[in-house]
């Protein structure tokens, strides 16, 4: 990696965490200058504007979520065993890499739900895909026997995502001891209730 990438690279680092404290809307370039002791006009040569900057954290933190989440995650064995790694590793992730504000992800969806521009349309994109890995690992659960066949994978990931977003509410805002417990609870009950249903035996 060059000087210069590795310069962006530790400037994303820290627009990164200072986005999950004040948010997106909060991160400037001259509230980002001020923080690393930079110029305004160093930072601007590198993002352009706050819009570019916004779209490059969430560009940056989607790269961090998938070595944090999903590359783990596939190493456990396909099936309900990688569903449940992809689980764990999302709610461990922000932890992982240094969000004092937690999940950005979440923060941003508040924030820019009902704002147009590149940065809402980014979030969106990265939302999206990360619903379809979701389905993507329960499909394989599908192949592996392990799920109904006939259940919508679409449907599972959005009820498995819910109860992460409850998980991050519950832990964020509330500070619920219980919300680990509660969480691991509705992933059981989801998963329990998406195996297959064993033939009934015909009596003689």
């Amino acid at each position: 990696m060059s000087k210069g990438a590795d310069t962006r690279e530790a400037i994303l680092d820290h627009a990164l965490r200072l986005a999950s404290e004040v948010g997106l809307e909060g991160l400037t370039i001259g509230r980002l200058a001020e923080a690393l002791e930079l110029s305004k006009s160093g930072l601007f040569a590198h993002f352009g504007s706050k819009e570019a900057l916004q779209v490059a954290v969430l560009d940056h933190a989607a790269g961090r979520f998938a070595n944090a989440v999903v590359k783990p995650a596939l190493t456990a064995p396909r099936g309900e065993a990688r569903l449940r790694a992809l689980f764990e590793r999302w709610l461990a992730w922000p932890g992982e890499v240094a969000l004092p504000g937690g999940c950005i992800f979440v923060q941003a969806s508040a924030e820019l739900d009902d704002r147009p521009g590149a940065a809402r349309q980014r979030l969106a994109e990265l939302e999206r895909a990360w619903l379809d890995t979701i389905a993507r690992m329960i499909r394989g659960a599908q192949d592996e026997g392990q799920l109904d066949p006939g259940l919508d994978p679409d449907q599972l990931a959005f009820e498995l995502h819910g109860a992460m977003l409850s998980w991050h509410h519950a832990v964020r805002l509330l500070h619920d001891a219980a919300g680990g417990a509660r969480a691991h609870a509705a992933l059981e009950r989801l998963l329990a209730a998406s195996r297959p249903v064993p033939p009934q035996r015909s009596t003689p």
